[in-house]
């Protein structure tokens, strides 16, 4: 039976390289900043969050830079590394069959682990969507360029078009003022944990395969299609390409989101809903620019770091500390990504401090920073002792089990 016939059986997972990308480490480590932005903000429960000029800078800013452009980031980067884990069982001596399994049962995974945490915790949870993801379109590792290409642009015009849809539809019923923070996640508001729970678990289900389908699948492509070249692997082999898409995409996010930042940042007034409809369509639309942007941008920055301390003469080539600690975040960007949701829930849910229905815009900001700050310290005490994230190490040990690769030492027994 060939290689790529043999049916997995045995726990072997591949070996890892001698070293890793600084460029996907830091970007996802960089990454979780915006993650952690984001939903701290989604916390915040009552619509006086801008109260003073600190607050609307902030909230201008990140709704410029950070809102819409966080996913789209983190979905290249996950299709990206979905690229390296296959080459990884390729290498390892397994084929085809042996990756498509890999990787569907860690999507299995990542979509259980993605219900905990979408129940327990954050009803807007990413894992899921990405394990739900590999799980049906696992398939398009072997798809051809121009059909991950064309598949991803099909998929955001028709993302689109039903967003434009769907919102006009709300907005011809809505008059201004009339939005509330809470009325589309009940679950924030529940005093009681176990209602609480009940309720993340229907909204859970609900945004699950909607923000696959809508959000995540055009730039999950993509990351495909750039994980193909090594294009954050091997950054100097494409600068132009990684220069222009750092200058237009985040171009391209900046100006598109501004007329939504700027309202939303209450330095302009309200418009009309079907208006304000229409302005954060284009916003979220352009965060398919800006996560690409973004992380071409942060591979630039890498590239930068890495060959300032080669000229440097550096004896083992560090980036910096700075970079290095953001990296081990990276490296472990599960296990910073659940611990986010488990502070923020301490902090803002109504049974722990409460914090969501108080808090302003500058204050959401603020446990967002300091928690964020907190992994990267935990990150870097555990890449220094030598450890890896406890949730990678769960998810490892769950995709590798009777697994057996032809290029391990059991699966030439």
């Amino acid at each position: 039976m060939s290689p790529s016939r043999r049916p997995p059986s045995a726990v072997a997972p591949p070996v890892l390289g001698p070293g890793r990308s600084l460029a996907p480490d830091l970007a996802r480590g960089f990454m979780l900043l915006f993650i952690a932005l984001v939903n701290a903000q989604f916390f915040l429960t009552h619509p006086d969050t801008v109260r003073t000029l600190a607050d609307q800078v902030l909230t201008f800013v990140q709704s410029t830079l950070v809102n819409g452009r966080a996913i789209p980031l983190f979905s290249l980067l996950f299709g990206y590394g979905t690229v390296w884990i296959m080459r990884r069982v390729l290498d390892a001596g397994g084929g085809w069959v042996h990756a498509r399994v890999v990787l569907r049962r860690r999507g299995l995974w990542m979509l259980v682990i993605g219900l905990a945490h979408g129940v327990l915790l954050l009803p807007v949870d990413i894992v899921g969507a990405y394990g739900l993801g590999l799980l049906l379109f696992v398939g398009f590792l072997r798809a051809r360029d121009a059909v991950l290409l064309w598949t991803a642009g099909a998929v955001a015009l028709a993302s689109a078009a039903l967003n434009t849809v769907l919102g006009l539809g709300d907005a011809f019923g809505t008059s201004p003022g009339d939005t509330d923070p809470a009325s589309a996640v009940p679950s924030l508001v529940e005093s009681g944990f176990l209602a609480a729970s009940a309720e993340r678990f229907a909204e859970w289900t609900l945004y699950t395969p909607v923000t696959l389908v809508l959000v995540v699948m055009p730039p999950l492509l993509v990351g495909m299609w750039a994980g193909r070249r090594g294009i954050l692997e091997r950054p100097r082999e494409h600068l132009t390409l990684l220069v222009r898409t750092a200058v237009v995409g985040l171009g391209v996010a900046v100006v598109a989101g501004l007329p939504d930042a700027l309202v939303t940042a209450e330095f302009l007034p309200e418009p009309e809903p079907q208006v304000l409809v229409l302005l954060w369509i284009v916003h979220d639309l352009a965060g398919w620019a800006g996560g690409p942007g973004w992380a071409a941008l942060i591979t630039l920055v890498a590239l930068w770091l890495t060959e300032r301390a080669t000229s440097r003469g550096d004896g083992d080539g560090s980036p910096g500390a700075i970079a290095t600690a953001i990296a081990a975040v990276g490296e472990r960007s599960l296990s910073c990504y659940l611990a986010q949701a488990v502070v923020f829930t301490v902090v803002f849910a109504p049974y722990g401090l409460g914090l969501g229905a108080t808090a302003s815009a500058s204050g959401a900001v603020l446990v967002a920073v300091l928690t964020w700050g907190l992994t990267v310290a935990l990150a870097e005490i555990s890449r220094r002792r030598g450890l890896r994230g406890p949730a990678e190490v769960l998810l490892r040990r769950l995709t590798y089990a009777r697994t057996r690769l032809p290029g391990s030492p059991e699966g030439r027994r």
